[in-house]
């Protein structure tokens, strides 16, 4: 199968340190290119991989400190569909930029949404653009457009040997993620500090965030239980998150997915998380770590978190998270998609010979039957 994959340009494919999408489209690419698949991907320069680079930047946007960022993305999507014939599917992770020419393309095309969706603009974007095939990255994550084209949830996955089991953990609580309200790296101090337990905190923190940064977390690090370790690369998270007694996910959003969760669970470290987006789909309470909805459930399940079984999340990582599942699944979509753009101009065809059979004997036909090829391809045409 032709595949394009087509990613953001803010950051490199793997990015350099924080970046999930980027880093989830690197892990399906390169599990693609593992299947036998031809894949191409369209990305910023300096992006690696084992697929073809077709680069739609010099190098990650946010490198380049550029505001530009649109106009990057524009002339790449022209790049894409520029190309489309030459693929037997295009798959966008860019948010919406291309539905206009998505939809008046004949090659199919999908697009997973990243981000959450309970944002009021999306609502009538989606309805403009029903048609659009799209996949959602948790089932929680799609409640907000209930009425758009999903085609499928196919969850995250990360390459088998990415991640090793740690057997024995260290003696300190992990945070790893965004410094951002929404992810509450205050309840995990409050955490850990209630347990006596370090907690060493690994975040990156985006212009947007460092008002909130500086005035509601920096005073907190001030603890000598907490250490700030700053933002740091996917080579580091090995050992940063294996050897923590478990990863905190108190999170106040409702989450799409949630990547470093099933990176825990790959080290064998087991998560405590609140029960918001996607976390009930990705965690099992009791098996994977704790599922809580105070902080008073949360100090709990704290100290007791030695009794969950650290080789039983790294089985329910290998059985349900892992890159090479995540690529077949979407194979499967790729399929559906293809097959059925494929019996779309089937019937197309079927419908002007019959067309073309009336006109022969001089019958003109109905009203309803009013119609060019063009446009019964885009009745009959899925997305």
């Amino acid at each position: 199968m032709k595949i394009a994959q087509v990613a953001p340009l803010f950051e490199t494919v793997p990015p350099a340190a924080y970046g999930g999408t980027e880093r989830v489209v690197s892990y399906l690419t390169e599990a693609l290119v593992d299947g036998g698949h031809e894949v191409t991907l369209f990305a910023a320069g300096g992006s690696r991989t084992r697929a073809r680079l077709v680069p739609g930047s010099e190098r990650s946007l946010r490198l380049a400190a550029t505001e530009d960022w649109l106009m990057s993305h524009v002339m790449m999507v022209d790049s894409v569909f520029e190309a489309a014939a030459s693929f037997d599917v295009l798959h966008f992770h860019i948010d919406c930029l291309h539905y206009p020419l998505a939809r008046r393309c004949a090659t199919p095309s999908l697009t997973t949404l990243h981000g959450r969706l309970d944002l009021p603009a999306l609502r009538p974007l989606h309805r403009h653009f029903g048609t659009h095939p799209l996949v959602s990255i948790s089932n929680a994550q799609r409640a907000p457009l209930s009425n758009a084209n999903w085609c499928a949830t196919v969850h995250h996955g990360l390459p088998a040997t990415l991640y090793r089991f740690h057997a024995s953990p260290g003696g300190y609580f992990a945070f790893v993620g965004r410094m951002s309200p929404e992810k509450r790296v205050d309840r995990a101090i409050e955490i850990a500090l209630a347990c006596g337990v370090p907690l060493r905190i690994a975040a990156k923190v985006d212009a947007a965030d460092s008002a909130y940064f500086e005035r509601e977390i920096r005073p907190l690090l001030a603890h000598p239980l907490v250490e700030f370790a700053g933002e740091i690369g996917e080579a580091d998270k090995d050992e940063f998150i294996g050897n923590a007694r478990a990863l905190l996910f108190p999170i106040d959003w409702p989450e799409p997915f949630g990547l470093v969760m099933i990176e825990a669970l790959a080290c064998g470290t087991p998560v405590i998380a609140y029960p918001h987006g996607s976390v009930n789909e990705v965690m099992q309470d009791g098996v994977t770590g704790r599922i809580v909805r105070n902080q008073a459930e949360a100090i709990d399940a704290a100290r007791t978190i030695d009794d969950i079984d650290r080789r039983r999340c790294r089985e329910v990582f290998e059985r349900r998270f892992s890159a090479e599942r995540m690529a077949a699944r979407y194979v499967q979509v790729y399929q559906a998609l293809i097959d059925a753009r494929s019996d779309a101009r089937s019937d197309a065809r079927s419908d002007a010979r019959s067309d073309a059979r009336v006109d022969a004997r001089g019958k003109a036909p109905s009203p309803g039957d009013e119609r060019g090829a063009g446009s019964a391809v885009e009745t009959a045409d899925p997305g």
